[in-house]
């Protein structure tokens, strides 16, 4: 590997979360029946930050959920021998809700596709949606994001590090290219 590329620091990505959150509100038409689901693991704390900006944005605090797809993956047989579970939490009912699903990059969209199919196992939400805070393209489903932080056409030999302080004690979104 070589040297990373800083693509965006920590102010960076405050300023695209409150965006984000704006946008959710503003589409919604509020957030009466808006709900958020963390893809784990940097989803998660993605969604705890974009709840507490639509709570201060709106006055009102939105349900916040957490999703493990590791069983729903294409590939988990490729992944490890004992892939590692982690947990779901979703303590409410998303029968009748507007289901916003946080990750932080968006590649094939076969992550996303996972969340959709454990997400649909749990009820039937009205809809949803999908907010990612980098979309680096390349993908192999017909699936696009509805809330974008950055769109950063990426080569294929390139990583896309996001890095959140709840995880990796530092908030920072880096590229990191492969030598061959």
């Amino acid at each position: 590997m070589q040297g990373e590329t800083k693509i965006m620091d920590e102010a960076g990505i405050n300023r695209v979360l409150s965006r984000i959150a704006h946008e959710i509100i503003e589409r919604n038409k509020g957030i009466q029946n808006v709900a958020l689901v963390g893809i784990q693991r940097r989803g998660v704390p993605l969604a705890k930050r974009l709840a507490q900006r639509i709570k201060e944005f709106e006055g009102v605090q939105v349900p916040v959920g957490i999703l493990d797809i590791t069983l729903y993956r294409d590939d988990l047989s490729t992944l490890a021998e004992q892939p590692v579970i982690n947990s779901t939490d979703i303590p409410f009912d998303i029968n009748g809700l507007v289901v916003v699903m946080i990750d932080d990059v968006l590649y094939t969209g076969r992550t996303a596709r996972a969340a959709m199919d454990a997400l649909i196992d749990l009820g039937r939400p009205t809809s949803i949606q999908l907010a990612v805070l980098i979309d680096r393209g390349h993908r192999e489903l017909p699936i696009r994001a509805d809330y974008v932080g950055k769109n950063l056409p990426t080569s294929r030999n390139e990583i896309v590090n996001v890095m959140v302080e709840e995880v990796d004690q530092v908030n920072k979104v880096t590229i990191t290219k492969l030598t061959l």
